[in-house]
């Protein structure tokens, strides 16, 4: 089976970059909206100075329990961003929850929170959606990403395995380059060329989470890995279901890894084009989850045993370089969005 692996890898390059082709036009596509009032929602509600800081305060707890990664990089913003980018983390996760923990009755619950989230109406003590409300509001975010992340978390209840990358990447553009979509209209950018790798860090870092957590959303009934990858690396469902470390999976990861390591690298100059308050914190947050690729591949590509992760101290060795790195950029002519 050596050999078969081996050929197939050498074979399948060049298929790859031209898939590669595809998937990044079809969504640069979906990405770009024409800045008009449509895309905007027109809220009203108004929440007093004391309840709308609670309502952050709520978002910035429930950041720190779900996601450490994200709860340090937010750190490196200014104190009004951060707090917005924490309450799109909070909308983004209780919005990714309503379907991971509420069965059959997942899909009705987000037709609910859907459309209170567009209208912006929070029920009473709904401190995640008053927090988004107020930042949606006051950042100018089109109701065009939302719309389509609901749409890309909707569909976990109908799709459970795609057949190939294309397929793939327009599910991790719904659920993850939406957010950083959104997440570059509260820190600021300077050209809408922006935008194109905004979508690849998204694809980037989803398909980073969908490699560390393939052994849990098996459990879950959900494999979002190119069904036809695994055909071709001689991968079945018995390797995830009985944790099988072979030959054949250490080839099949090391192809993913290597791929996605290259989706960051072609995302990373757009760091550059956003708000100079902003540039640390997305850096941060890029290196740390790249890093779970380097972790992934010091086990040998066991990610059946145990969860990979990034230690505190790992990521707090990465800090000074980050902020070397970004705190001597130029700043850009044009600026489109900048607050």
């Amino acid at each position: 089976m050596r050999f078969f692996v081996h050929d197939y890898i050498k074979n399948l390059k060049p298929k790859v970059e031209m898939l590669d082709i595809a998937w990044d036009r079809n969504l640069l596509a979906q990405a770009h909206v024409e800045m008009t009032q449509d895309n905007f929602m027109e809220l009203s509600p108004q929440f007093s100075g004391e309840s709308i800081k609670s309502t952050y305060r709520y978002c910035k707890v429930l950041t720190s329990i779900h996601s450490k990664s994200f709860f340090m990089a937010s750190a490196l913003l200014p104190k009004e961003k951060r707090r917005a980018i924490r309450a799109l983390y909070a909308f983004c996760r209780t919005t990714d929850d309503i379907i991971d923990t509420q069965g059959t009755q997942g899909e009705s619950y987000l037709q609910v929170w859907r459309e209170r989230s567009i209208k912006g109406i929070p029920r009473a003590n709904d401190p995640v959606l008053e927090a988004w409300v107020e930042t949606k509001k006051k950042y100018k975010i089109p109701t065009h990403y939302v719309q389509q992340l609901l749409d890309g978390v909707a569909s976990d209840v109908r799709i459970h395995k795609y057949q190939n990358f294309q397929e793939l990447t327009v599910y991790c553009y719904g659920v993850a380059s939406t957010v950083g979509l959104m997440s570059m209209h509260i820190i600021g950018f300077y050209h809408d060329s922006a935008i194109r790798y905004a979508v690849k860090l998204g694809v980037a870092l989803q398909l980073t989470n969908i490699l560390r957590d393939i052994a849990e959303d098996f459990k879950m009934g959900r494999v979002y890995l190119p069904q036809d990858e695994l055909q071709q690396f001689g991968i079945t469902s018995k390797h995830i279901e009985d944790g099988i470390n072979d030959e054949n999976w250490q080839a099949f990861m090391k192809f993913q890894v290597a791929r996605v390591r290259s989706i960051y690298e072609e995302a990373w100059p757009g760091i550059d084009l956003l708000h100079p308050s902003g540039r640390h914190a997305i850096a941060a947050a890029a290196t740390f989850y790249r890093a779970i690729l380097d972790k992934i591949e010091e086990r040998k590509f066991d990610v059946f045993t145990s969860r990979v992760s990034v230690s505190k101290w790992a990521k707090i060795k990465m800090l000074p370089g980050i902020w070397y790195t970004y705190s001597f950029k130029p700043k850009i002519s044009f600026i489109r969005n900048v607050k």
